[in-house]
C-alpha cells in the first residue's frame, strides 16, 4: 500500500559516518594543499571517476547477462581495446602509470562518447585536474571501497560532499538548505505520475528530494513497469546554463538511483520557453535572484508575460508558463516580491492572485541563507488554473528552522518546519486562527483591499500587552509624600549637626 501524504519518513542529513567520512575528508584536504581550492572542482574531478567507474560496473552487470544467456554482451561501453581503460583495470596500477592513462586515455575517450545518455551529453568538455599520481590513488582507494550497488550509500555520499560546497564558503548559492527543500517537497507532495521541473536546478537538490519522497510514499507504484520508466526517464527535468552544475546534478540525480533524468542546459530567461509550455505538473525552485537582464537578451514571451528586467519576476513569470494547468509551484522568492511597488511587482502579484490560485506565503527568517547571504526570503505556493480560483491565502511566519540565524548555522532546539507542515495539511481548520498567531488565513478580499500586498506584516495582527497605568493624581500623592519623608530626614540630620 502507498503511504498516505505526511507519511513520509523523516529524512535526515547524511549517513555518511565513521571511516568512510574521515576518508572523505581526508581526500578533500588533500584536493585543497594540492592546490584545487575550489570545492566544485573538487567535486567535479569525484564525480569523473563516480562516472568511471559506474560504467565499468555497467559493462561487469551487461558481461555476467551473457555469460547467463550464451549470447554477446549487449550494448558494451568497452569494446576489447579499451579494456585497460576500465576502473577494474587502471586501480591496479601503480599511481604513476594510473595518472597517464586517466589523463591522455580515459578522458578523451569519455568525452568522444556521445551516446545520447544524460550524462555523457555533460562529458564533452569533461577536464581531467587532479594535479599528481599520489592524489589521484588516495581517491581512486576511497571511491573504490565504497559499496556502489547501495543506492543510499551512493546517496548519502555524494550530498555530503555537496555539503562541502557550502561548508567551503564558495559558491554557496547553489545550495539550498536541504530542511527547507524538503519543507516544500512534503508541502507539495510529489506524486508517481508527476512531471516535476527545477529551471535553475544547480546540484539538482529539489529532483533528487522529490524522487526520494515518491519511493518513500508509493513504493508500490514503481513496482509497475510503465511508472518505473516515467520514473526513470520522464519525471525529473532540470535546466542550468553551467555545465559544471550540470555534471554535477545529473550525478547527484544517478546515485540516487534515477537512471535518465532530462538534465540539460538552458539559460532559462534567454530562451523561449513556449517548447516547454504547459509541460509540467510541478515546480519546485529557488531560482536566482540577483540582478537583472537586458531586454533584448530576455525571451519575448516572457516579456508578454511580465515586462521587467528583475530575474526574480521574470522566473515566475517562466513558472507559469512552463506548468500546465493544474499543476502546482514551491518557489522561494525575496521579500520584495511580496511588496515591491514597481508596475511589474504589482501586476504579477494580481496575476497570481485574480488568473492563478495563490494557496500560501510561508515567511522564511533571515538568517536561513547565512552566511552567503541575509536577504529575507519567502516560499510561493501556487496553483496554474489560468481562470482564478483563490479564496483564502495562507500565511506562515517561520521564526525558527532548527538552525542558529547567525553565520555559523548550529543546531538549536527551535523548530516551526514541522508545525508548518501538520498546519498546511489540516490548514482548513486554520480558518478560526487570529491573525494574532503564528498562522492564519486571509481572505482574497483584504489581499485586494491592499493592493495585492503579500507581505505577512501587511496581515498580522500585533497585540499589545495591556498596562495598566495608575491615576496622576494617586502618582502625586506619593510623590509628595516622599518629599515631606525627605524634607523630615533633612531636619533630623541638621538637628544632629549642630
Amino acid at each position: 500500500m502507498s503511504k498516505s501524504i505526511g507519511q513520509a519518513p523523516t529524512r535526515v542529513a547524511p549517513v555518511i559516518t565513521g571511516d568512510l567520512k574521515s576518508n572523505i575528508d581526508r581526500v578533500w584536504d588533500a584536493f585543497w594543499s594540492g592546490g584545487i581550492s575550489n570545492p566544485l572542482e573538487v567535486i567535479e574531478q569525484i564525480t569523473y571517476l563516480l562516472f568511471i567507474r559506474r560504467l565499468d560496473d555497467i559493462q561487469t552487470l551487461a558481461e555476467k547477462k551473457a555469460r547467463v544467456t550464451g549470447g554477446a554482451v549487449e550494448s558494451p561501453v568497452f569494446l576489447p581495446g579499451h579494456s585497460h581503460l576500465r576502473w577494474s583495470q587502471f586501480k591496479n596500477t601503480s599511481p604513476e602509470v594510473m595518472h597517464k592513462t586517466i589523463a591522455y586515455e580515459v578522458f578523451p575517450f569519455l568525452r568522444g562518447m556521445g551516446d545520447g545518455t544524460t550524462y555523457s551529453e555533460h562529458m564533452k568538455d569533461a577536464r581531467f585536474t587532479i594535479p599528481t599520481p599520489a592524489l589521484l590513488s588516495k581517491v581512486v582507494d576511497m571511491l573504490d571501497d565504497i559499496p556502489m550497488a547501495d543506492r543510499d550509500t551512493n546517496g548519502d555520499l555524494y550530498e555530503y560532499l555537496l555539503s562541502k560546497i557550502a561548508s567551503a564558503g564558495v559558491n554557496g548559492q547553489f545550495r539550498t538548505p536541504r530542511h527547507i527543500i524538503e519543507l516544500m517537497v512534503k508541502m507539495t507532495a510529489p506524486q508517481p505520475a508527476d512531471e516535476i521541473c527545477d529551471p535553475a536546478c544547480g546540484t539538482a537538490g529539489f529532483l533528487v528530494a522529490a524522487g526520494e519522497y515518491v519511493r518513500d510514499t508509493h513504493a508500490d507504484a514503481l513496482l509497475d513497469q510503465l511508472e518505473r520508466k516515467h520514473f526513470h526517464a520522464s519525471m525529473f527535468h532540470g535546466y542550468d546554463f553551467d555545465s559544471t552544475m550540470l555534471r554535477i546534478g545529473s550525478m547527484n540525480m544517478l546515485l540516487h538511483g534515477i537512471e535518465a533524468p532530462d538534465i540539460r542546459y538552458r539559460d532559462s530567461l534567454s530562451e523561449g520557453a513556449a517548447a516547454d509550455a504547459d509541460k509540467y505538473t510541478l515546480i519546485l525552485a529557488n531560482p536566482p535572484f540577483a540582478g537583472s537582464l537586458d531586454y533584448e537578451s530576455t525571451a519575448k514571451d516572457l516579456q508578454r508575460v511580465v515586462k521587467t528586467r528583475k530575474t526574480e519576476l521574470l522566473f515566475l513569470a517562466l513558472f507559469l508558463k512552463l506548468l500546465k494547468p493544474g499543476g502546482r509551484a514551491a518557489v522561494i522568492v525575496p521579500d520584495g516580491v511580496l511588496f515591491g511597488s514597481s508596475s511589474a511587482h504589482k501586476a504579477l502579484r494580481k496575476m497570481l492572485v485574480e488568473d492563478q490560485k495563490l494557496d500560501a506565503v510561508v515567511k522564511l527568517p533571515s538568517g536561513v541563507f547565512r552566511p552567503y547571504a541575509g536577504v529575507s526570503t519567502a516560499i510561493l505556493f501556487f496553483t496554474k488554473t489560468n481562470s482564478g480560483g483563490t479564496d483564502q491565502v495562507w500565511f506562515y511566519d517561520v521564526r525558527a528552522d532548527g538552525f542558529s540565524l547567525d553565520d555559523r548555522r548550529n543546531p538549536v532546539e527551535a523548530n516551526d518546519l514541522p508545525d508548518v507542515l501538520a498546519r498546511w495539511q489540516t490548514r482548513d481548520d486554520e480558518k478560526d486562527r487570529a491573525r494574532a498567531e503564528q498562522s492564519f488565513l486571509v481572505p482574497k478580499d483584504d489581499i485586494v483591499v491592499q493592493g495585492y500586498d503579500l507581505s505577512l506584516n501587511r496581515y498580522k495582527e500585533i497585540v499589545h500587552d495591556e498596562i495598566e497605568h495608575r491615576a496622576p493624581l494617586e502618582i502625586i500623592a506619593d510623590i509628595e509624600t516622599l518629599e515631606d519623608e525627605i524634607a523630615q530626614g533633612l531636619a533630623e540630620l541638621k538637628a544632629m549637626l549642630s
